[in-house]
């Protein structure tokens, strides 16, 4: 698939075959992913890859901390957000509901939702992006989101979804424990990946983007 066409196919994926992706095509898509931009050629990131049996009980002890009520606590803080950035955040939200048939009031099937994606939205397969604690900065993080856009584009090129989800590293020292990540890595997110379910109804959602008049400002062009 042409680099263009994947750049306005692409979009979150929210369900997924149970098929896992085999170790040859994900060992490809984050070679290719490395040559993503990289502030002063840092590369501060690392990946561990997931599937099999550790997935399933990082998905079982994930949901079980979210049961519990037990404090998200990510090595990244959360932002909240505000103003047009807080609307488009909310418009998302009833978009998907919609698709999801679940009701504003709906607690208990909210409640369900979030834990769909705790279980990494059901993938095969979750890659989770770390960088070592000792790296810090604009530059790290900038480098971070600009290898999880690669994976999430190359991945499209294998007929595959993704979905980069904060949700994954909410509880970071239980992802750590499971994955087998040492304590002196942080989590920045985690990517769930697989073969798209099409039939599933909130793989039908394709979001909408600020028109590019309202954000470009043009000078001696």
């Amino acid at each position: 698939m042409e680099l263009i066409e994947a750049i306005k196919s692409r979009k979150s994926i929210r369900d997924y075959k149970p098929t896992p992706v085999p170790k040859e095509i994900l060992t490809e898509i984050l070679e290719i992913a490395t040559r993503a931009p990289s502030g002063l050629n840092s590369q501060p990131w690392e990946f561990t890859i997931l599937g099999g049996k550790v997935l399933d009980d990082l998905r079982q002890a994930l949901q079980e901390q979210f049961r519990a009520g037990a404090a998200i606590n990510p090595d990244f803080p959360i932002e909240a957000l505000t103003g047009v950035y807080k609307k488009r955040q909310v418009e998302l939200g009833i978009a998907l509901y919609q698709l999801m048939g679940i009701a504003r009031e709906d607690t208990e099937k909210k409640n369900q939702w979030f834990l769909k994606q705790l279980r990494a939205l059901d993938a095969p397969n979750v890659i989770i992006v770390s960088m070592d604690e000792e790296v810090s900065g604009f530059q790290a993080t900038f480098s971070l989101g600009a290898v999880t856009q690669t994976i999430a584009l190359a991945a499209v090129g294998f007929g595959l979804g993704t979905c980069i989800q904060a949700a994954l590293v909410y509880y970071p020292k239980v992802v750590k424990q499971i994955a087998g990540i040492p304590e002196s890595k942080k989590l920045a997110t985690g990517i769930a990946i697989g073969y798209p379910d099409w039939d599933f109804p909130a793989n039908k959602l394709q979001n909408t983007r600020e028109p590019l008049a309202n954000i470009a400002t043009w000078r001696g062009v």
